[in-house]
């Protein structure tokens, strides 16, 4: 997820910002995936292995959020099809407070809603509001394969929801008009085709 004017109180730190002692490790930033990309259409698949593999993406998850900046990943956003989120809603000036979710599911939602105005590193620069449910629980498990249960409420809850639908293929667009969905994916298909004619063309032989 991506700060917004709503919440640019909690920007995300770059990546060499001092962050928790676990991830004091080399953290690699990888590429981001963007809309039109069918990567992001595609359902995550479950989590089974909790270790050293499982932290490392993690971290670079953390890198990669901080470095766009956002404030949330889903693991599909750098091409890993894995059900893993990260979020750090610190505000500036404050130490990050990452955290991580393995394989989240939100088991109850609040009749309460909110309207925040969501962005996304997967459709940069794009910004629109979402009516999402004030609070939400979300059983999901740590790194260490431990189950957990968190009760969000307002940012928290939003970008939860946000990365939780990324990993059913679900996106932020996909909560407003038709017609406002239709030209935002239009704009990315022709960013897209643009891009590729940029790209050199390789001689053979």
């Amino acid at each position: 997820m991506e700060p917004t004017k709503q919440n640019m109180n909690v920007p995300a730190r770059s990546v060499d910002a001092p962050v928790a002692s676990h991830y004091l490790v080399p953290m690699a930033i990888r590429p981001l995936v963007i809309l039109p990309d069918p990567l992001l259409r595609q359902a995550s698949r479950l989590v089974e292995r909790f270790d050293g593999e499982l932290k490392k993406l993690a971290d670079d998850m953390l890198a990669t959020m901080y470095d766009a900046p956002g404030i949330g990943l889903a693991g599909i956003q750098i091409a890993v099809p894995q059900r893993i989120v990260v979020i750090d809603l610190a505000k500036e000036g404050e130490t990050p407070a990452p955290q991580v979710f393995i394989n989240p599911e939100i088991v109850a939602s609040g009749d309460e809603v909110n309207i925040h105005e969501e962005g996304c590193l997967s459709i940069p620069d794009y910004y629109a509001e979402v009516e999402r449910p004030k609070t939400v629980t979300v059983r999901y498990q740590d790194l260490a394969g431990k189950p957990q249960v968190i009760e969000a409420d307002e940012l928290l809850a939003t970008c939860l929801q946000h990365e939780i639908d990324h990993l059913n293929g679900v996106l932020f667009i996909d909560h407003i008009s038709k017609l406002k969905r239709d030209m935002v994916v239009r704009k990315f298909k022709k960013l897209a085709r643009e891009r590729e004619a940029e790209k050199p063309t390789r001689m053979v032989g």
